[in-house]
């Protein structure tokens, strides 16, 4: 018996409408800098590769900035 379940539970994208299965894990607070419109559920925030995508393009000066330590 190992400690994983038999059937994966597929997380689906947070992003309200979308509803596709999720290939990423932000955290919510993360995700709200680009998706104003989330839930107040949960930690953390499964996002599609669409939404991903989307995230990475909107925050791409904060996290450059963030690397820089400013």
């Amino acid at each position: 018996m190992s400690g994983a379940p038999d059937v994966a539970a597929e997380d689906v994208c947070v992003v309200p409408g979308c509803g596709g299965p999720a290939v990423r894990h932000l955290a919510l607070a993360e995700a709200r800098r680009a998706f104003d419109d989330l839930p107040e559920k949960g930690r953390r925030a499964p996002l599609c590769r669409e939404h991903y995508r989307a995230w990475k393009k909107a925050t791409r000066e904060h996290r450059a900035l963030e690397r820089l330590g400013r």
